[in-house]
C-alpha cells in the first residue's frame, strides 16, 4: 500500500532514495545526436581540405539505438576507404561514450572530392 498525501490525494514522495526504475527517463533529441556525429566526423578528418564543407549528419534514433548517415567531402588523392573507416569508428565511439546509445550502422557518403594542394596531376612515369 502506498502512502497518499491527504491534502492533494496524490501519492506521497518517499523520503529515501528512489529506485532506478522509478526515476524517469532521459531523452536525447535526434538533432543533438546528429551534431555529435558531425563533430566526431570532423575530428576524424582533421584537417579538412580548405574548400570542403564541414561534415553533416542525419540520424534515426529508436529507443537506445542510433543509425547514422554522414555526408562529407574529402581531399583527393587520398585513401578514401581509410578516411571513411576512421569516420565510422570515431562516430561510433563518441556516440557510445556521450549518449550511451548502441550504434549498429554508420553510413558514410562522400559527396565531393577536392584536389589537395601540391598533389601531382596527370599521369606519372
Amino acid at each position: 500500500m502506498t502512502a497518499v498525501n491527504a491534502r492533494t490525494g496524490t501519492p506521497a514522495r518517499p523520503s529515501g532514495p528512489v529506485a532506478p526504475g522509478e526515476r524517469g527517463a532521459t531523452r536525447i533529441a535526434d538533432r543533438v545526436v546528429a551534431r555529435i556525429a558531425a563533430r566526431a566526423a570532423r575530428e576524424a578528418l582533421a584537417p579538412l581540405p580548405r574548400e570542403a564543407a564541414p561534415p553533416h549528419a542525419s540520424v534515426l534514433v529508436r529507443n537506445s539505438t542510433a543509425r547514422v548517415r554522414i555526408h562529407l567531402e574529402l581531399g583527393f588523392p587520398g585513401d578514401i576507404g581509410a578516411h571513411c573507416a576512421a569516420v565510422r569508428q570515431r562516430v561510433t565511439d563518441r556516440l557510445r561514450a556521450l549518449t550511451g546509445m548502441d550504434v549498429p550502422e554508420v553510413v558514410v557518403e562522400v559527396e565531393r572530392l577536392h584536389p589537395v594542394a601540391g598533389a601531382q596531376r596527370g599521369r606519372t612515369r
